[in-house]
Parts: C-alpha cells; sequence; structure tokens
C-alpha cells in the first residue's frame, strides 16, 4: 500500500494520478464512513475517519482488501486546534488512522506545494 498525506489542496491527487498512472475512475472518493476498496485508489480517507466510529478497526478488518491500494490522507496536524469536541475527536481519529496507515504501508509521501517528500 502506498499512503500519500498532505494538507488541503496541496496535489495529493494530482501527485498519484501523475506518479502511479490512475485515471478517475480508479478512485473512490469517501464521503462517508464506507469505502470501495476494488477502486485502485482511495482519497478523502479523513472523511471516512469522520463518519465511521472505528476507522482503524475497520482497517484491520479489510486489511487484504487495500494491500495494494494507493490511500490518499489530508494532514490534519498543523492549525489550530478546533474548539467543537466533535472536531477534536476527528482529527484525534484521523492522526491514529494516519499512524496506523504509516506502520502498514511500503510507501509513505507526503505532498506539500505538489512537490514530494518521501518519508518512507
Amino acid at each position: 500500500m502506498v499512503l500519500i498525506i498532505g494538507g488541503v489542496w496541496q496535489g495529493k491527487l494530482d501527485f498519484a494520478k501523475e506518479t502511479f498512472g490512475i485515471t478517475d475512475a480508479d478512485v473512490f472518493i469517501c464521503t462517508n464512513g464506507e469505502i470501495d476498496f476494488s477502486k485502485r485508489c482511495i482519497y478523502s480517507v479523513e472523511e471516512f475517519a469522520l463518519y465511521h466510529p472505528d476507522p482503524i478497526g475497520y482497517f484491520e478488518a479489510h486489511r487484504e482488501r487495500w494491500q495494494n491500494s494507493i490511500v490518499i490522507l489530508r494532514d490534519m496536524s498543523c492549525g489550530v486546534v478546533p474548539l467543537s469536541p466533535e472536531e477534536r475527536i476527528w482529527r484525534q481519529k484521523t492522526g491514529r488512522l494516519a499512524q496506523y496507515l504509516s506502520r502498514e504501508a511500503q510507501r509513505v509521501s507526503r505532498i506539500f506545494c505538489g512537490l514530494e517528500q518521501r518519508l518512507k
């Protein structure tokens, strides 16, 4: 699995398309607590973490389904800490999910201003 992280509008999906030759048809965009692992690229995993009560448990339970995926996750670790408890919980769940996925990944890339910084 390849994990791509980075802030909002930093070029994560464009990087994945150029580097791995994926098309829009290869991308599943998370908008709720479901993931279609039949797609080659899973985008906006932080949105999945917002809606799913146990995102790490879900990934652990479906491990064999995402081993060859490109997983893209927004880095939410910088900036102002949210005031609302719900947003702080979401940020915490997303950070923990990023840690789990980075341990499992064969490659981890951080994208900043469209440029790759290889972390693993």
